[in-house]
This record gives C-alpha cells, sequence and structure tokens, in this order.
C-alpha cells in the first residue's frame, strides 16, 4: 500500500510531465496562472504526505465505528439496567444517523473553506464524544441516553469521510486516483479489522480495572477503547495542524490553485472545469453505492441469526466464529483492494464494478436454501402452549439484539436452534455449512471491488469541480444503507425467512446490474466527456 500511494502512476506517452523545475513553477505563479503549472519535487512530496495524513483520518474514523461495537450491549446493561435491545438498536443505528447528517455539512464547508477547518472540527467532535462515551456511568439517571448521545456524535464525527475523498480526488490525477481511492478504502477496511482487536485487548483490564475518583473516571474493558480512539484523534489533530496541506491538480497532475487554500478567493477557476457535471451518472452512482452498502449491510447483521439458527450455535459461538469469519474477510478485502489497483489499468474501472457485483450476486444466490434437511427447532421457547409475541418496535431491532430477547429470563441454559416462533423454520431447508463460508468468501471479494470503483468512478465523473457536496451525498447514501440494511433484515428475515430475504437481496443486485448497464456509457471521467483527455489514459 505505501508504495501504490507514494510513488506516481505511469505517464501516458506524449503528456506533460508531472515534475519540473521550482524556478519554472514560481515564473508561473509570479504570472498569475492557475493553470498548467508544472509540478515541483516539494509539491509532490508534500500532495503525497497530505494524503497519507487522510488515510490515517479515514483509518480512525472506521476504528471509531467498530473499536466497541462488541461491547456496547453488556455495557449498557451494567450503567443502565432499564435499557433494552430495542434501544440497543437505537444505539447501534446512531453512528449511521449522525454520519449521514453530517457527511454533505463537512462537504459543503469544505468546498469554500480550508479543508483543515471541518477535518480539526469534526476530529475534535469525535475526541469529546468518545470522552462521554467514558463518563456516561457517572449520572444517575437517562444514563442511555447519554450513550446514545456519544455514539452520534462520534457518527457525525465521522462525516469527515467526505472531506477525505473529495480532497483526494482534487490532489490527485486520473492515472493516480483509482490507486489513490483503493489505498484510502484500504485503510477504512483495515481500521473495522483492528477495532475489534483493540477491543479484545482491552478485554484483559477486566470489567472493574481502575478507578480515579478524583476524575471520576473508570478505567476498564469498556471505557479504555474509546479513550485509546480518544488519544489517536488527538494525535491526528496535532499531524493535521503540522503536515497536512492543501494541493490540487487537474486531471492530467498539473499543478493550479485550490480555492481551498487561506487568502485565496473562490473565484480563481482553470478552465478545465469548464463544462457541467453528468448528473444523470452522479445520481446513478449513488443508487448503485446505496445498493452495495445496503446489502453488505444486510450481510453484516445477517451472519450470527443465521448461523445461531441453520448451526445450533450459542450466542458464545456465533460470535467468536463469525468474528473469525469477518476478521478472515477483511484480510481477504484489503488483498482485493490492492490488486484492484492493477486490474483496473487493464480493463477499466466500469467493466471491475459489473463483475464485482455480479460476483456479489452469486454470493447471495448460493445462501438460497435447498434440499430436504430442515434446522434444529428451538422448542424451549414454547411455554405453558403460548407462542410470544413480537411487538412493533421490535420489528426495527437488528437480529443479533431480537435474540436477546428472545431467551426467556428463568432458563438455566441457553435454548440454540431455530425458534419455532419463526414460523419459516418448521418449513425452511437449512443452509449448509459450506454454502454459508462459500458466500462469505464472495461478498468478500465483491463487495471491496464495488466499493473501491464506485468511489473512483464517481470522483472521475465529478472532475475538477469542487466535490465536497458531492462527496457528501455519497457518503450519506452509504449510511442511509446501513441504517436501512438492518431494518430491512429484522422484517424480512424473522417474519419470511431466508429465502425470501436472500430473494429480495438477489433481485436488488439484478435491478442495480440493468442500471449499470443502462448507465454504462455515461459513467467516464469529465476530461473524456468533453475531449480533453483519452479514455485509454484514465
Amino acid at each position: 500500500m505505501a508504495a501504490a500511494g507514494s510513488a506516481p502512476e505511469a505517464r501516458p506517452e506524449g503528456q506533460e510531465p508531472l515534475l519540473g523545475s521550482a524556478e519554472a513553477a514560481a515564473d508561473e505563479d509570479e504570472e498569475g496562472e492557475s493553470r498548467d503549472v508544472v509540478e515541483t519535487q516539494e509539491h509532490y512530496k508534500s500532495r503525497w504526505r497530505s494524503i497519507w495524513i487522510m488515510y490515517l483520518t479515514m483509518f480512525l474514523s472506521s476504528v471509531g465505528f467498530s473499536i466497541v461495537i462488541m461491547s456496547v450491549w453488556p455495557y449498557l446493561q451494567k450503567i443502565d439496567p432499564t435499557a433494552d435491545a430495542s434501544f440497543l438498536g437505537w444505539i447501534i443505528a446512531s453512528y449511521s444517523i449522525g454520519q449521514m447528517v453530517a457527511s454533505p455539512l463537512f462537504g459543503l464547508w469544505s468546498n469554500y473553506r480550508p479543508r483543515r477547518e471541518p477535518l480539526v472540527i469534526s476530529t475534535a467532535i469525535s475526541v469529546a464524544a468518545n470522552c462521554l462515551y467514558a463518563y456516561v456511568h457517572v449520572p444517575h439517571s437517562h444514563n442511555k441516553y447519554y450513550m446514545l448521545t456519544a455514539r452520534a456524535l462520534v457518527g457525525f464525527g465521522a462525516g469527515n469521510v467526505a472531506v477525505v475523498r473529495s480532497y483526494i480526488a482534487g490532489a490527485t490525477s486520473l492515472t493516480e486516483r483509482t490507486s489513490a481511492m483503493a489505498n484510502t478504502s484500504a485503510c477504512q477496511a483495515v481500521g473495522f479489522i483492528l477495532g475489534p482487536v483493540f477491543q479484545t485487548c482491552f478485554t484483559l483490564i477486566g470489567e472493574e480495572g481502575v478507578t480515579w475518583k478524583f476524575l471520576c473516571l473508570q478505567l476498564n474493558m469498556y471505557t479504555a477503547p474509546v479513550l485509546f480512539g480518544a488519544l489517536l484523534g488527538v494525535i491526528n489533530i496535532i499531524l493535521i495542524f503540522a503536515i497536512f496541506r492543501e494541493h490540487r491538480v487537474d486531471d492530467m497532475g498539473r499543478q493550479y490553485k485550490s480555492i481551498n487554500s487561506d487568502g485565496e478567493g473562490s473565484d480563481v477557476l482553470d478552465q478545465n472545469t469548464e463544462g457541467s457535471i453528468d448528473h444523470v451518472a452522479v445520481v446513478a452512482l449513488n443508487v448503485l453505492f446505496f445498493v452495495i452498502l445496503f446489502v453488505f449491510a444486510v450481510f453484516e447483521t445477517i451472519a450470527t441469526p443465521l448461523t445461531m439458527d441453520m448451526y445450533s450455535w450459542t450466542r458464545k459461538e456465533a460470535v467468536f466464529y463469525n468474528g473469525i469469519i469477518l476478521s478472515v474477510i477483511g484480510i481477504e478485502s484489503v488483498i482485493v483492494f490492492m490488486v484492484v489497483k492493477i486490474l483496473s489499468k487493464k480493463t477499466g474501472e466500469r467493466a471491475i464494478l459489473h463483475a464485482g457485483l455480479l460476483v456479489v450476486l452469486i454470493g447471495f444466490f448460493i445462501l438460497l436454501p435447498w434440499g430436504k434437511k430442515l434446522p434444529n427447532i428451538q422448542w424451549q421457547e414454547i411455554k405453558n402452549n403460548s407462542i410470544p409475541r413480537t411487538a412493533p418496535t421490535e420489528m426495527l431491532m437488528p437480529f443479533w439484539s431480537l435474540q436477546e430477547m428472545q431467551l426467556p429470563s428463568n432458563h438455566t441454559g441457553e435454548p440454540v436452534g431455530c425458534p419455532v416462533t419463526q414460523s419459516w423454520c418448521l418449513n425452511t431447508p437449512v443452509i449448509y455449512l459450506a454454502q454459508y463460508i462459500s458466500s462469505d468468501v464472495l461478498i468478500g471479494l465483491g463487495y471491496p471491488v464495488c466499493n473501491v470503483m464506485s468511489y473512483t468512478l464517481y470522483s472521475k465523473v465529478l472532475g475538477p469541480k469542487p466535490q465536497g457536496v458531492y462527496m457528501g451525498w455519497l457518503t450519506a447514501s452509504g449510511s442511509g444503507a446501513r441504517i436501512l440494511g438492518p431494518v430491512f433484515v429484522s422484517q424480512i428475515y424473522t417474519h419470511l425467512g431466508p429465502r425470501w430475504a436472500f430473494s429480495l437481496i438477489c433481485g436488488v443486485v439484478v435491478a442495480s446490474l440493468l442500471l449499470l448497464e443502462i448507465v454504462y456509457k455515461r459513467l467516464i471521467a469529465f476530461s473524456v466527456r468533453y475531449g480533453r483527455m483519452q479514455e485509454e489514459n484514465c
């Protein structure tokens, strides 16, 4: 990843070289020209140092989400016994809601002001929110609402993802763009992988840990991860002030003035920005990105309840085994991100996006139940010839929360198998473990491909125009997908079963493939659309 991020891509024959003498650049600047300025070696190094700071910011954003995801429920039960599993669903969703609201706002801010401002403010919000999370045990009541607020603010701070991606899009040439976007997505994936690893390491502190009364702080397995995240956020802010600089290059890699730089007017635009953005392509890519994040959110959410229902795993076994599987998928994703950078130069982003969606479709198709063997039934759920009813609010919970509620409080042993309260358990064939593992591998292959290609195509379609707001909307669509995915699963899977759930997902992916076919020819770089560059050079 380092090599790909720090080295320039091979430039097409006959194209103006990227690097030039400092004297030549100074002469151009004195003439007041903001276009066709040859990039100096110093500018090149500063530009890539700034991009690496954006990689770090993306990594910390994903760590902030995943570092507490496994411990939220036990911590919530500890600090506020009145909290139920339905409230846990809101706490999990609050991160994505906060990010969905903040992304367009930070994106708009970054279009007109130096990007350092929204980056520092958003990171500071995340730091403060993590500190609040560490103190949610202090109030004597309503602790669950303080936790909800803390997680929503962490998500709000994570809205800087839009600023990160818009900066990288504006600071790279077309030939550098795919590699830089792949590195960004890889850093995000690594953050999601390492977050639970950090959490696991902090479990060695234990539930009691150490208490500092003069600070009213309990340092334990629940608070140590967020305080560690806050420390990383402070380091990130320091690096942004010390290293990050505003840089902007056009699609061919030529340096020109950024409207985000201090002391420069926003009316200084290069002639290469002339022309309108293809908004049909923009909307289509937003829809495609929503579908990609939606189906992956469904996949993440369904893992634990599906394996508990189909293979009679206990909660502990399901969390442990699926944790291993998701970690392997995360490593697979990082490898895919690296391979995609090379492959895209030969086949182009559109073809790879098409192939990625096909792989995801096959992955969900494999999950469809078949055969005659039925899953083991969890008969222990029936007591006094009655079947527990599901309240309307419970239908909006994530699956694994619903599983917690289904356990009778007077059980000494944990019931396993497919609950008879899910009527489909009595007539739906079991999904074999080989099917599940094969599907995991395929989805773990297709999702990262679709993720990085959709971001790359989106940034190329927007071209040299300020991308903050557009990236904000793309991030918001992804956050919305992460909110609606678990809701969709809790409705369809619980009441209709995996056959309906996965069939509908397959239908959604097929529809996205048809949409991609319709707009395929429109998904081209801004400079290619207006004849300033040849498509093979992108």
